[in-house]
């Protein structure tokens, strides 16, 4: 047999042969499809061989692209905005979002610092003055923090947030007020004393001991001052907000304690307080009017009477406001305090980070652990700190994930035999689909496509598992190379028979990502995109890099070096020598017989002496005969990927045959031919399969019924953890949202005033809105300034009647009767802009409640410069801002009558709480409700939107099934084309599509009975479920096509082929998705591992039991037939010569013929490997052992070198 030339030195007028697919017969109108797909795999033939020709080059330049690509890791950047990566960009949430953000420069006012305070027992009633005592114990060390950074030292009342800090022309009292103004906290201790001991600020005056909210008396302080400065304007400002006795006049939770204020009501009596009578209703901060905290912000779990008097509650809340970063950096910008250090914005959010972390620490352990109750605290820092942890990626996991890999195909890649082990193939083959990873991130980093939670979490892990099954399938078809496959031209062998299924898994899952993009949620759409880019450098590495590999390992093989320790020969192994198929000339075989394969055993032995292989033919061949099995028979075909191990035992007559062990014998192909192609097939199987299937999928619909929408934030914290006790806490308790109503520009608000009190009386109908107290007016700006001008009326109205204010003069008015007098001679008119005559006739407000148009900026100036309160507690947030402006008195020049209009506005708000808020449905109805009711204003021309995070991270569930079923099918459409247009059968793809969608059909239905509910993430996967069921369809779709014979037949032989490599690649993503059972994060396991291993099992079941049955009962017919030809030796056949080849007709068969080839494996054995066992030599050789053939009929083959170095 003349030597091959060695592999990568072709000569170089080699051209490559066309592919094997063309010698077939083709069937009717299926020719042009099959001629499609052999052009398509001839070019996948061409590449296949040329990158096997320059292999070496290959390797290096695809390593290098691959590398330098994921060297982009190192500009990714990681995005943990909660607005940015759950609010849909272009979106009306985004467009509302983008609005506020313009006209204010950021949403939120403040930043809130919660405490939950709850029994240890479940049940306990918290509403008694020792669990109050407990709670103040808890209150007081958080507001006691303080941190020191940038050499300065900041405690809670430097950063906390001042609700209305009024503005005084005494310099001496704003400096008191400065110091003395309370923070912003509400809590149930304001209904106590004890509630001034949580504000830290303090004020000296000479004569008496520092002033703190502990021992300030308001009303006496004003008294004691008052010979020494004009403090009538500040005194009826307090009289207004119904400050009073402030703390001093409220009882005491611990009468006995020695700074408990004589004017407390329980102070002589030393009786504890009634808890439940104090704070049924609410508490109230220093002002009775601006500051009332509702009931349902203090207390959780409550019960009340039948009458409606409050018994019990099981929580407690605290919450401190602190400024926001923007806030803190403008109120210490120029300021001597920080005029050295370079105070800048993010400074000011580095202080306000610390501090909350601190308060959080602190306020956990406030009360030892034995005590009745436990106190949850959380912070918005402590949000931000779970996103970052929850966006890091976990290197011990990503390590362990791809170890496990590596073991695994190296493990299932190796084989007894040298020459047919892989199992450095299968640790190259990992290896580089990890680069192939790094490398899309690294070019989504590129393109700008940030990071977020669940790139670093998910994909890694995903993206490996479903890369390396395409690693799989190539490495299966490349060592089942057809027999007389040159060696040349093994890599386009395998390239022309697994590259289409490669490209079209790879195609799929690539629209699957992209379509998957649809979603409208920026983080997951970033995580699609970075899928759908990592599958793309997959495919490149898989169909460019990988067969570099599998030509190298061919090399080894060539030359007789062992798996992976390459660098050391391997001993006498296995050589099987090809015979190219011959014709049998003149000699026929019945019709009846298929496939036809004679199989001549040979003995080989290493000689001692010379190290040479010697090989002896037998004098004669003998025919397997086939089972008795209808199925059986038709697929019988002597495997070669067992060997008989044979020898003869020298020097004696005694004859030993050895065999491999049975575990080495079975593997997956094994299994598939001899056991489950011929147990599924069978026609009471089918009907199982079909009946089991239909039950699972009638299942499934029930369970879709069960999926509700939501995602809690509980579902994405830590189970275990504080933070997530505290968020199950607050959301059993404590279910408020603040929402605002947001007014924008674009009309006259001076001229839409019933419109706009028409918008608030809608928004307030709504039955997630929080009504307010029966005996408090609503809590909007447009109300406080209406009842502030009615205020002022009355005021003037008796200044009038009784003669102190004149037509000329104001000056022995009140101040509100003055402020008043202002504002009736004002006309709105830059050149005639007062009119005296107004007096008396005219009203600030009419008899409707309106303001008078041409008053209503000019009123705005006064109202915001004068009830600084009233505008702080409206939360009005006014864009453009209303000019300052400083009421006088006694101003004698006249120039205090020309007061500024305020601007016409673009921006102002009504603040709203929606309680109740516990499903996804409740969610959805209180948005649907709000948007109709500015979808109602909009028709009286008040352009009017809601904000707050109800409506930023849940409107998406108003379109989102709808966008979940439109991706899908239009996913099944693309899945459908592009299967029809690389498949070139649309019956195929039309099946392959069914499947899938049942598949995603029982995914959801799954989801529901386990409990997973559908928000965007669960869509992503479902939608990217499609593209990932691929995997385990197409190749037995495509192995079903690739065949002759019956449809039984033809999914049989697909699931002889297809069998290993889809067991391989679903368990390769089961242990890529392995890791993710570990994530700390219950989110991790259960929106990602959970449901992917679901759809991992479901691919696996349809793609090997479902899809063959179907193909079997309605698979398309085959696209090559073979056709017989009658010939006049199949009439009359000649007798068979002695030791021919040759067979008499069967009576029982069809009396034609055809011309048939057959290829003849002569089969090498050595001697045994380690581990076969011996046994006597029941199966003996029909010839004899020691039998010499002829000499003109000699079958011992020449020795072709040394056992190390053989061919």
């Amino acid at each position: 047999m003349a030597r091959q030339p060695p592999l990568g030195e072709l000569p170089p007028d080699y051209t490559p042969p066309a592919a094997p697919a063309a010698p077939q017969i083709l069937a009717g109108s299926l020719k042009a499809p099959l001629w499609l797909r052999a052009y398509f795999q001839g070019l996948l033939f061409s590449l296949g061989c040329r990158i096997q020709r320059h292999c070496g080059k290959v390797l290096f330049l695809g390593l290098l692209a691959f590398g330098a690509l994921a060297l982009g890791l190192r500009g990714a950047t990681i995005e943990t905005d909660l607005e940015r990566l759950w609010v849909e960009a272009g979106s009306r949430v985004s467009r509302e979002l983008q609005y506020t953000k313009e006209k204010l420069g950021e949403e939120a006012a403040y930043t809130s610092q919660m405490l939950i305070q709850t029994p240890r027992r479940e049940g306990e009633d918290v509403l008694t003055p020792a669990a109050l005592r407990l709670h103040l114990q808890a209150a007081l060390a958080a507001s006691k923090v303080q941190v020191s950074l940038f050499g300065k030292s900041w405690d809670l009342n430097k950063i906390c947030y001042k609700s209305g800090v009024p503005l005084i022309e005494n310099g001496m009292i704003e400096r008191m007020i400065e110091k003395l103004f309370p923070c912003v906290i509400l809590t149930p201790l304001d209904c106590f004393w004890e509630g001034a001991k949580l504000q830290g600020g303090s004020a000296y005056l000479p004569g008496r001991p520092d002033i703190q909210w502990t021992n300030l008396d308001p009303e006496q302080l004003l008294e004691e001052l008052g010979p020494f400065a004009s403090l009538e304007g500040f005194r009826e400002l307090l009289a207004k907000a119904q400050v009073g006795q402030a703390y001093v006049g409220r009882p005491c939770l611990n009468p006995d304690d020695p700074h408990c204020p004589p004017s407390a009501p329980n102070y002589h009596s030393r009786q504890a307080p009634p808890v439940a009578q104090e704070l049924s209703g609410g508490c109230h901060g220093f002002s009775h009017k601006f500051m009332h905290w509702q009931e349902e912000l203090l207390l959780g779990g409550t019960a009340r009477a039948p009458q409606g008097q409050l018994l019990r509650a099981e929580a407690l809340q605290s919450t401190f406001l602190l400024m926001s970063p923007r806030q803190l950096y403008e109120h210490f910008r120029g300021d001597y305090q920080t005029h050295d250090i370079g105070w800048s914005e993010e400074q000011a959010g580095t202080v306000l980070q610390a501090w909350q972390r601190r308060f959080v620490q602190l306020a956990q352990e406030a009360l030892p652990e034995n005590a009745s109750q436990q106190i949850h605290a959380f912070s918005s820092t402590t949000l931000d700190d779970i996103l970052h942890a929850f966006s890091e990626v976990s290197a011990a996991r990503v390590a362990g994930g791809y170890l496990l890999m590596l073991a695994y195909a190296c493990v299932t890649m190796l084989r007894w035999d040298c020459a047919q082990s892989q199992g450095a193939v299968g640790l190259a083959g990992v290896l580089l689909v990890a680069l192939a990873v790094a490398s899309g991130l690294g070019l989504c980093a590129l393109l700008g496509i940030a990071f977020n939670a669940a790139t670093t979490q998910v994909l890694p892990f995903l993206a490996l598992g479903i890369g390396v099954d395409d690693i799989f399938l190539l490495a299966h078809a490349f060592a089942e190379a057809p027999p007389g496959t040159p060696l040349q031209e093994r890599m386009g062998e395998c390239l022309l028979r697994a590259g289409p299924s490669v490209a079209l898994t790879s195609i799929n899952n690539m629209v699957a990502f992209f379509m998957a993009a649809l979603v409208p949620i920026p983080a997951l759409r970033a995580f699609s995109l970075q899928a759908a880019v990592v599958v793309a450098c997959n495919f490149a590495a898989v169909m460019l890099v990988f067969p570099a590999i599998l030509s190298l390992d061919l090399h080894r093989r060539h030359c007789q070096r062992l798996d992976v320790l390459c660098c050391f020969s391997s001993p006498c192994s296995a050589r099987v020598i090809q015979i190219l198929p011959q014709e049998l000339a003149d000699r026929m075989v019945p019709v009846g017989i298929a496939h036809l394969t004679a199989t001549v055993h040979a003995f080989a032995h290493c000689e001692a002496g010379s190290q040479h292989v010697v090989t002896s033919l037998p004098p004669q061949a003998h025919l397997v005969p086939a089972p008795s099995d209808p199925l059986s028979a038709e697929l019988f075909s002597p495997g070669g990927s067992t060997r008989d191990l044979l020898g003869q035992e020298e020097g004696t007559g005694q004859k030993a045959a050895y065999r491999s062990l049975p575990c080495a014998r079975w593997t997956l192909a094994h299994f598939a031919r001899h056991r489950f192609a011929p147990l599924l097939l069978q026609s009471q199987a089918k009907a199982a399969v079909l009946v089991l299937f239909g039950a699972l999928l009638g299942l499934s619909l029930y369970g879709a019924t069960l999926v509700q929408d939501g995602l809690a934030l509980t579902d994405v914290v830590p189970r275990g953890t504080k933070e997530h006790a505290f968020l199950s806490t607050q959301l059993r308790y404590f279910s408020l949202y603040e929402v605002a109503l947001v007014t924008q520009g674009g009309f006259d608000y001076a001229h839409s005033q019933r419109a706009l009190f028409g918008l608030h009386q809608r928004f307030s109908s709504l039955k997630a809105v929080l009504p307010p107290p029966a005996a408090q007016a609503p809590r909007t700006w447009l109300h406080y300034y209406r009842d502030w001008l009615q205020g002022i009326q009355a005021a003037f109205d008796q200044d009038w009647a009784s003669g102190r204010i004149t037509r000329h003069s104001y000056r022995n008015g009140s101040e509100d009767g003055a402020l008043a007098y202002k504002l009736l001679v004002q006309t709105g008119d830059a050149r005639e802009p007062l009119d005296f005559s107004q007096l008396g006739a005219r009203r600030l407000v009419d008899e409707e409640g309106l303001i008078p148009p041409e008053l209503f900026y000019v009123g705005l100036t006064v109202w915001a410069s004068s009830d600084p309160l009233g505008l702080a507690a409206s939360q009005a947030n006014f864009y453009p801002p209303p000019p300052e402006w400083l009421h006088d008195k006694y101003d004698t020049t006249g120039e205090n009558l020309r007061i500024p209009a305020a601007q016409p506005l673009e921006f102002a708000q009504f603040p709203f709480l929606l309680r109740g808020l516990q499903k996804t449905e409740d969610f959805v109805e209180a948005i649907e409700g709000a948007r109709a009711a500015c979808a109602e204003a909009g028709r009286a021309g008040v352009r009017a939107y809601p904000s707050g995070s109800p409506f930023l991270f849940w409107e998406q569930y108003l379109g989102l099934r709808r966008c979940f079923l439109l991706a899908v099918c239009i996913l099944l459409v693309c899945t459908f084309l592009v299967c029809a247009l690389l498949l070139l059968n649309p019956w195929t793809a039309g099946l392959i599509v069914l499947v899938l969608a049942v598949m995603t059909v029982e995914l959801f239905g799954i989801m529901g009975f386990l409990g997973i509910k559908l928000s965007a993430i669960p869509v992503v996967i479902l939608v990217a479920s499609v593209g990932i069921g691929v995997e385990f369809t197409v190749h037995v779709a495509l192995g079903f096509l690739a065949t002759q014979g019956s449809r039984n037949l033809r999914a049989a032989r697909a699931l002889e082929h297809t069998f290993a490599p889809v067991t391989d690649g679903a368990v390769s993503t089961l242990l890529g998705l392995l890791m993710l059972a570990g994530s700390n994060f219950d989110f991790i396991v259960r929106y990602f591992f959970v449901v992917l291993t679901v759809l991992t099992l479901l691919g696996l079941l349809h793609g090997l039991v479902l899809l063959p049955v179907l193909l079997s009962i309605l698979g398309p017919p085959p696209e090559v037939v073979q056709l017989y030809k009658e010939s006049p030796q199949a009439r009359n056949p000649p007798a068979p010569r002695a030791g021919g080849l040759r067979w008499g007709p069967s009576p029982a068969l069809p009396q034609s013929f055809a011309r048939v080839t057959t290829s003849m494996t002569v089969a090498l054995h050595p001697p045994p490997l380690p581990g076969a066992y011996i046994h006597p030599g029941s199966d003996d050789p029909p010839w004899p052992p020691a039998a010499t053939p002829a000499a003109g009929g000699s079958s011992t083959l020449p020795a072709r070198g040394p056992c190390a170095a053989t061919e």
